[in-house]
């Protein structure tokens, strides 16, 4: 018998690969924080042996979901402004809200809260665009999650910098800090083509090229940004960045709701990645992603929550429900958008979007071990016909009970490991305070 690090026992291992298989009383062999063997159970307890051995008898086991687009210290923003078009929320509210608190202490206590909530739904790596980003990227470190950190590009000066040199310089000392972390991912995140200039937007595209990095991007959300560009530019913003070579699988384009035929010819032509947040962008009618066409055009179409303040949570259950019941009525087809693919999404075609679809995305031997239980012996998920299809349509983010990466616990039976849940509570409460007195001291 082989000794190994640890072998987990389940009523189902869901696998989220190419061709996702449902594996029933199947277990999975882990040593050295990867895959090594996925086999049935009652042979993996003949061939191997270890002291880590437990059985999951009423749980599935699946790949922990990625949360392909997130501004995670918003969390603290969360609920202070409702109801608003998204140019007026940011604006009005957002906007001032951000010029007068963020920093390095309010993006550290923001991260470490969000990623709490993350973890207990699931959610073992983010992809987030913010600043201040070695205070998430040290938050990330703590609570053991891969976090994938947009070096924010914008042409407006914040409290992380005042030039557009500034966070040049800030982006690319941040890359050198974290460009062999193991947890930790450097990408690029110029805001969109509404805040960062043609120029900027050329000079992102070089770097990216110089460091083989990710671009993130807000990109043709919402309507107001479509009359804006038109009324500034003549053009679409997708059409102008496409002239400049930025449209490429190098690209994460998010949210993409205002898409015309020209638009889907060139992304076929150019197979950027694409994040869906059908969440955020019902909640301020942004608009809706034609997932859908795309996929059919074999675009890869990522998922994400966006922020907690246009949310108002980081919940990827919730998210895979939502993407696949408007993906349905944005098609006008019931067979679209189904429970597979969305599942997928917010796991392999997350990966796949990220670049890191070689070690995790999926239950496959030799990858990392990043792995998430579900626990269905609850009255919300009973009775129960098919895994997939529960998860996503009637699971909810609280019954997720163990969560792993690299094989490593972070989650074990609903309580955190590296987290400190009450402290979290407490310093939101304190955050909350200091904001909410200052917005509702300010006129509107």
């Amino acid at each position: 018998m082989q000794t190994i690090d640890q072998l987990l026992h389940a009523k189902w291992i869901i696998t989220c690969e190419q061709n996702n298989r449902v594996l029933e009383h199947h277990a999975l062999a882990i040593h050295e924080g990867k895959i090594l063997d996925i086999l049935p159970s009652k042979e993996a307890s003949h061939r191997y042996q270890t002291k880590n051995e437990i059985h999951f008898n009423t749980h599935a086991i699946m790949p922990g979901l990625i949360n392909a687009h997130t501004h995670i210290a918003m969390n603290l923003f969360r609920g202070l402004a409702d109801d608003l078009e998204l140019m007026d929320w940011l604006t009005n509210h957002i906007w001032p809200a951000e010029a007068k608190w963020v920093s390095h202490d309010l993006v550290y206590d923001g991260s470490l809260l969000a990623m709490a909530e993350m973890i207990r739904g699931g959610t073992l790596c983010f992809n987030d665009m913010y600043f201040f980003m070695n205070a998430t990227a040290e938050a990330a470190s703590k609570a053991g999650m891969r976090a994938h950190i947009g070096m924010t590009i914008i042409d407006v000066p914040t409290a992380w910098a005042k030039t557009t040199e500034e966070y040049f310089a800030k982006a690319i000392a941040f890359y050198e800090q974290y460009k062999t972390n193991p947890l930790v991912t450097p990408t690029l995140a110029p805001h969109s083509t509404y805040t960062v200039s043609i120029e900027n937007l050329e000079r992102v595209k070089r770097l990216a090229d110089d460091y083989q990095l990710k671009i993130n991007l807000h990109l043709q959300e919402a309507p107001s940004e479509m009359l804006q560009a038109h009324a500034k530019h003549q053009r679409r913003p997708l059409h102008r960045i496409h002239e400049i070579g930025l449209v490429s699988p190098q690209l994460i384009a998010i949210h993409m709701t205002q898409l015309n035929d020209e638009d889907l010819a060139i992304l076929q032509e150019t197979k950027p990645n694409i994040v869906h947040c059908p969440e955020s962008n019902m909640k301020l009618v942004s608009g809706s992603c034609p997932v859908e066409k795309l996929d059919l055009l074999g675009i890869n179409v990522a998922l994400g929550t966006d922020g907690a303040a246009s949310n108002n949570d980081l919940d990827m259950f919730g998210e895979m429900r939502s993407a696949a019941f408007l993906g349905k009525v944005t098609a006008n087809d019931p067979c679209a958008v189904s429970a597979e693919k969305v599942l997928q999404m917010a796991t392999l075609h997350g990966a796949r979007a990220l670049g890191i679809d070689h070690y995790t995305g999926s239950l496959e031997i030799g990858k990392q071990a990043d792995c998430i239980a579900i626990d269905f012996n609850h009255i919300e998920t009973q009775p129960l016909y098919h895994p997939v299809s529960q998860i996503v349509y009637a699971t909810p983010r609280q019954q997720v009970t163990d969560a792993w990466v690299s094989g490593q616990p972070i989650m074990r039976n609903r309580k955190l490991i590296h987290l400190d849940e009450a402290e979290l509570l407490t310093k939101a409460q304190n955050w909350r305070n200091k904001i909410n007195c200052s917005y509702n001291a300010e006129p509107k």
